[in-house]
C-alpha cells in the first residue's frame, strides 16, 4: 500500500476554499465490478469501523434501492439518502452532498451495481464531485485475474479518482496475499473472508429488511473485525463539497395532514420524500394497514411500496382498513399509491406459491406474484402535475380493465414504460416517485 494512498490529510473542516462556498470532508465511494460483490456488508462495516474511531459517518446510496439504506442505517445509526444523479440531478446530490460535509467527520457512498453501469454511473458520480473509489470484488475462486479486473476498474476511464481494492470471500491467509500480488501499484486496503456469520441474507427483492435480520448488528460487527484482523488502515482524504443554490419549495401543503402506510408490509419509502413533504408544509401522520382499523383524520394518502405479498391474511383480514379506505376516496381525497401500495388496493393479489387473498378492491384488477423480474429500471413520468422521476422493480404483473392515463417512459432505449391510472383522485402505479425531482408536482398529487 503506498503512503499517498494510507496518509489522512489533515485539514481544518472549517475551512473555505478560496473565494467559494465550500465545505471540505473525507469522502469514499464503493463501488464494484457488478452486483452481489458485498458492497452493502463492505460499506456497513466500514461505517461501523469508523464510527468507533470515534467519526460521525453520513452514508449514501447511489441508485433506487429501499434496502441497502436500512442496512446501512443500522450500521450508522443516522438516515440514508439516495444520491443519484437520474432521480434527484445534480443541484440535489450537491446540496445533499455539502450538508452532510457540514455536519460530518467521513462521508462513505454506497455505489449501485457495477462501476460503469447505468447512466450515470457510480463512475459518474465519483467524477463529478472528485470523490475517491474503493473497488469489492470477490475472489472467490480467482487469483491473479483479480489483479486484472482492479486494473480494468481503475484504468477503463481516465482520470477517475481511485483509492484501491478490497477483497471479499477470501479463502485463507495464501490466497489473500497472491490477490494482493497481482495487484502491482493498486492499493490491497484489506479483505473480508469466507465467513456466513457476517453475510446478509437475501429474497426476491434484494436483501432482507433490516429489522427482519434479528443479528445483523453481530454481522456488522464481524465483518468489522475481519477488516480489522486483515490490517487495514485506510483513511480517506478530505476533498471540497460546493454549495448549490435550491429554491426553498412553497408551503403548498400548509396545513394537510398526510396519512402514511408505514408497517412490515410497506416500507419502501424515500426518506427525501417524507422531508419534502414537511418541507412543504404537509404533517405526517403513520398507520399500518396490518394493525390499525381506522385512518387518522387527514386529508391524503400515500401507500408507498413493500412485501403486502408477505402478509396476504393479515391485510385481507383487517377489512375495517379497507372500508375506511373506501370511505377516504368517497369523500374526493387524494390517494397515492405506489407499487405495494397499488397492489393493495387491487381485488386480489396472489404469492408466487399460488396462495390469493382479497385486497381492498378499490381498484378493478388482480395481481399475481412470479419468479422472474417484470421491470427494472429508472423512469420519468409526464403528469397532469408535471414530470416526476422515479424507478420500478418488481416481480408481479397485473390483470386490470383500468385505462392509463399515461405511461412512464424508461431510461433505456429498451425498457418498458409503466402504466399510470387515475381513479378519481386516486394515483396508482408500479412507479416509485422521488418527490424532489419536482417538488410542486409532488405536491399537486397530494392537494384536495
Amino acid at each position: 500500500m503506498s503512503g499517498q494512498h494510507n496518509q489522512q490529510i489533515q485539514l481544518n473542516k472549517s475551512a473555505v476554499d478560496a473565494g467559494k462556498n465550500a465545505q471540505l470532508c473525507p469522502a469514499l465511494l464503493i463501488s464494484a465490478p457488478s452486483s452481489g460483490q458485498g458492497k452493502t456488508t463492505i460499506t456497513a462495516a466500514l461505517t461501523r469501523l469508523y464510527s468507533e474511531q470515534g467519526k460521525k459517518v453520513r452514508v449514501f446510496k447511489t441508485g433506487p434501492d429501499f434496502l441497502d439504506p436500512m442496512i446501512l442505517e443500522q450500521a450508522c445509526g443516522q438516515p440514508v439518502y439516495q444520491l443519484d444523479l437520474w432521480m434527484g440531478g445534480e443541484a440535489h446530490c450537491r446540496q445533499l452532498l455539502y450538508k452532510a460535509a457540514c455536519e460530518a467527520d467521513l462521508i462513505l457512498i454506497e455505489g449501485v451495481m457495477g462501476l460503469f453501469d447505468g447512466s450515470p454511473s457510480s463512475a459518474d458520480l465519483a467524477e463529478l464531485f472528485s470523490i475517491p473509489l474503493l473497488a469489492v470484488i470477490n475472489a472467490s475462486a480467482m487469483a491473479q485475474t483479480f489483479g486484472a479486473i482492479a486494473y480494468g476498474l481503475a484504468n477503463y476511464r481516465k482520470g477517475l479518482p481511485f483509492a484501491g481494492v478490497i477483497a471479499n470471500r477470501v479463502a485463507s491467509a495464501g490466497h489473500g496475499d497472491m490477490l494482493a500480488e497481482s495487484l502491482d501499484t493498486i492499493p490491497y486496503l484489506g479483505s473480508l473472508p469466507v465467513d456466513s456469520a457476517c453475510e446478509l441474507p437475501s429474497r426476491h427483492l434484494g436483501l432482507l429488511q433490516a429489522k427482519e435480520i434479528k443479528d445483523l448488528d453481530t454481522r456488522i460487527n464481524t465483518a468489522k473485525q475481519h477488516f480489522i484482523d486483515s490490517g487495514f488502515n485506510y483513511q480517506p482524504s478530505a476533498i471540497s463539497f460546493e454549495a448549490t443554490e435550491i429554491q426553498t419549495p412553497c408551503k403548498t401543503l400548509q396545513g394537510m395532514r398526510i396519512g402514511i402506510a408505514r408497517d412490515s408490509a410497506f416500507t419502501f419509502v424515500y426518506k427525501a420524500n417524507l422531508e419534502l413533504l414537511g418541507e412543504l408544509g404537509a404533517e405526517l401522520c403513520y398507520f399500518s394497514p396490518l394493525q390499525d382499523e381506522n385512518l387518522p383524520d387527514v386529508d391524503s394518502l400515500y401507500l408507498p411500496g413493500g412485501y403486502p405479498e408477505l402478509h396476504l391474511e393479515a391485510l385481507a383480514s383487517n377489512t375495517n382498513m379497507h372500508n375506511a379506505i373506501k370511505a377516504h376516496q368517497q369523500q374526493g381525497k387524494p390517494i397515492v399509491a405506489e407499487c405495494g401500495g397499488m397492489l393493495y388496493l387491487l381485488e386480489s393479489l396472489t404469492d408466487k406459491n399460488g396462495h390469493s387473498q382479497k385486497m381492498v378492491g378499490l381498484l378493478n384488477g388482480h395481481a399475481k406474484m412470479q419468479e422472474r423480474l417484470a421491470n427494472l429500471g429508472m423512469h420519468s413520468v409526464k403528469l397532469p402535475e408535471g414530470e416526476i422521476h422515479g424507478h420500478t422493480f418488481h416481480h408481479s404483473i397485473i390483470e386490470t380493465t383500468l385505462p392509463a392515463i399515461t405511461t412512464s417512459k424508461s431510461s433505456r432505449k429498451r425498457g418498458r414504460g409503466e402504466a399510470i391510472y387515475r381513479q378519481d383522485r386516486l394515483h396508482a402505479s408500479y412507479l416509485h416517485m422521488y418527490f424532489p425531482s419536482n417538488p410542486e408536482a409532488s405536491a399537486r398529487l397530494f392537494m384536495p
